[in-house]
């Protein structure tokens, strides 16, 4: 699976991996060594982060029910909460530096697509 703005054709990441269940969506990113450069984290449902544990920054889109851009959060520290945006049901946590390289902006539209298409 892999995440693109269908705004501007970028992907932001080839290698999505889910967070949709209880436990999942819990350990996050925790205790990671790394998020690399093409990968990301799809969290669902979910209104809000945190980077405890963590020891790399990170980049965190905020998208409503159809995939809008309602929240942008960019070079999040370790050891932070992150901010509560109005709308959100899912989170998008990428690579510190992605949000600005894919020149991802507020009211894109983000969507998760299968390898094949």
């Amino acid at each position: 699976m892999k995440l693109i703005n269908l705004d501007n054709g970028k992907i932001l990441a080839k290698k999505v991996h889910m967070a949709d269940t209880f436990f999942k969506r819990l350990k996050g990113l925790m205790f990671s060594k790394e998020l690399p450069s093409d990968s990301g984290l799809y969290i669902r449902p979910c209104q809000g982060i945190h980077t405890f544990f963590m020891g790399y920054s990170i980049d965190v889109l905020h998208l409503d029910s159809s995939g809008k851009v309602v929240g942008i959060e960019e070079n999040v520290q370790p050891g932070k909460i992150g901010k509560v945006h109005p709308h959100t049901i899912e989170i998008i946590e990428l690579p510190a530096g992605k949000i600005q390289n894919t020149q991802t902006t507020f009211g894109n539209t983000i969507e998760l697509k299968n390898d094949e298409t």
